[in-house]
């Protein structure tokens, strides 16, 4: 029987958008679509400051790490047996190369049509003829920008792929994909720009090949045809750093971009998500960089996931502010909410970090956090500050998981009677800001979760035991200024399904020791 150990299954990466003719021969002319492509330079700050940093590129990673291999020997592709731990590149782009092809570029729905095909293809070549292996077979898919988009179409175009097709996929991973469309200057992309296909990044146009009602007002909805939580999406955040078209593209898609997709486009309804000062493609890019590496191979092969949620109880405002509310004066406030994470022993790395000088800190209003009625919400916009994915293997003292979140609250300003209040108080001030240490020990029956406040104490103390309620867990977070807030966190060990081989999410458990 072909060996197949979960998770470690086939990975397919497929290949982002390529505009221009002389784009698409330079992703034909490369045997692996930028997948084995590297950076030596780590931008540290919005600033500009840079240093080195060797990240050898996801395919070679995956190679030392994780023992896969790529599927090319003696210049050509192999057509036999392959193992099981091997990277497929999808060379949906070979067919319009004159050299290769016909020079016409497929469709969504083509291209969509030949990575089920080509998933067909490599279970074959994993499994042979094997009863067992063929059932147990998975593939995880790994795409940027557009290739996501293919992805998706395969997932949940009924004319494209069966539920049996669609549950041959265990995970999905993409980078920068524009899942609800491209805006420009505020304007999305018009349907009717069909030049070199860009009108593939249109809602309207996306509503058809992703199978969505017509009409849809966003389309970043896997329309209940694949499992979300199965689905990862990476963000970038950096629009500074993206050069194509000689800076255009970044200054037409602005701020709280990656210079090319807006961070509110770039992930699926219910999906988990990460966030990286990173831009759409080139030296600081979302594919070449460490972070994006990181969440891979934590999503693909890890086995805790911790999601984090911010619930506010308390927002004060300053003296001077609160006695002009006593006075009966109208005061409008929203709030930004920065959230950096990162596990103990990454010096290089974060595993998602939202923040305001990047433009990419979550955003709520008063009303949508405290008066939910005035805002016309059922409950309030709690904001989800991360969802990570972590590898119990990887620590290599005692059995706790140590991980680190940067949590800070300030305003966006106070607007009394409509009007900027700028007098007394500082502009940006923080409500709340503390460095939490964040540790998880498996217990019998669940989890041992402890908190512990490090800004003014040392890290290596235990920490104060989080409050488990039967679901989740519950740390109170409160500030002199009168800020007050608990942190939620559902801490689940993923597992295997015997019956699907695929991942799937198991409880907390009790969380006491």
């Amino acid at each position: 029987m072909a060996t197949l150990p979960a998770p470690y299954f086939p990975i397919i990466y497929v290949r982002g958008y390529a505009m221009t003719p002389a784009e698409i021969a330079d992703a034909v002319s490369s045997p692996y679509m930028g997948f084995n492509v590297g950076a030596t330079k780590l931008r540290q700050a919005w600033d500009a400051q840079v240093r080195r940093h060797v990240f050898e590129s996801p395919l070679v990673r995956l190679m030392k790490d994780c023992g896969y291999r790529d599927i090319y020997e003696n210049g050509a592709e192999i057509v036999g047996p392959v193992p099981a731990r091997s990277v497929v590149i999808y060379r949906y782009y070979d067919s319009a190369d004159r050299d290769l092809g016909d020079g016409k570029a497929l469709s969504i729905v083509a291209a969509a049509e030949g990575l089920r095909d080509l998933i067909h293809q490599l279970r074959g070549q994993v499994c042979g003829v094997d009863a067992e292996a063929l059932a147990q077979f998975k593939v995880h898919l790994v795409a940027h920008s557009m290739g996501g988009l293919v992805c998706r179409c395969f997932l949940q175009n009924d004319a494209v792929s069966t539920p049996e097709e669609r549950a041959l996929v265990a995970k999905v991973f993409t980078y920068a994909t524009p899942h609800n469309g491209i805006e420009m200057a505020g304007l999305q992309v018009p349907a009717v720009l069909s030049f070199w296909d860009m009108n593939n990044f249109n809602r309207k146009v996306m509503a058809n090949y992703l199978d969505l009602p017509f009409g849809s007002e966003r389309v970043d909805s896997l329309g209940g045809k694949f499992d979300p939580q199965r689905f990862f999406c990476f963000v970038g955040t950096n629009s500074r750093d993206y050069a194509v078209a000689l800076g255009l593209s970044r200054a037409l898609a602005g701020e709280m971009s990656d210079g090319l997709v807006h961070i509110e486009n770039a992930a699926v309804q219910g999906a988990p998500r990460a966030f990286a000062y990173r831009s759409h493609s080139g030296p600081y890019g979302v594919v070449n960089s460490e972070e994006g590496y990181q969440n891979l191979v934590r999503f693909l092969f890890g086995d805790l996931r911790v999601d984090g949620v911010l619930e506010v109880d308390a927002l004060p405002l300053p003296p001077s502010v609160q006695k002009a509310k006593d006075a009966g004066r109208e005061v409008r406030a929203s709030y930004y909410f920065e959230a950096t994470v990162a596990p103990r022993g990454a010096n290089d790395y974060a595993l998602s970090e939202r923040r305001c000088d990047t433009f990419s800190a979550v955003l709520r209003s008063f009303d949508e956090l405290l008066r939910v009625g005035k805002a016309g919400l059922d409950a309030p916009r709690s904001p989800v500050l991360f969802s990570v994915f972590l590898d119990t293997s990887k620590v290599t003292v005692g059995r706790t998981v140590v991980f680190s979140l940067e949590l800070a609250v300030s305003t966006t300003g106070y607007t009394i009677d409509r009007k900027l209040w700028l007098d007394q108080h500082v502009e940006g001030e923080y409500l709340f800001r503390d460095t939490l240490t964040l540790r998880a020990t498996p217990t019998a029956d669940g989890w041992n979760v402890r908190c512990l406040r490090t800004d003014e104490r040392w890290s290596e103390a235990q920490g104060t035991l989080a409050e488990w309620d039967g679901t989740h867990y519950w740390i109170a977070l409160a500030s002199q200024k009168g800020f007050k807030a608990r942190l939620r966190l559902d801490v689940q060990r993923i597992a295997l399904d015997p019956d699907t081989q695929g991942a799937v999410l198991v409880g907390a458990g009790s969380g006491r020791s």
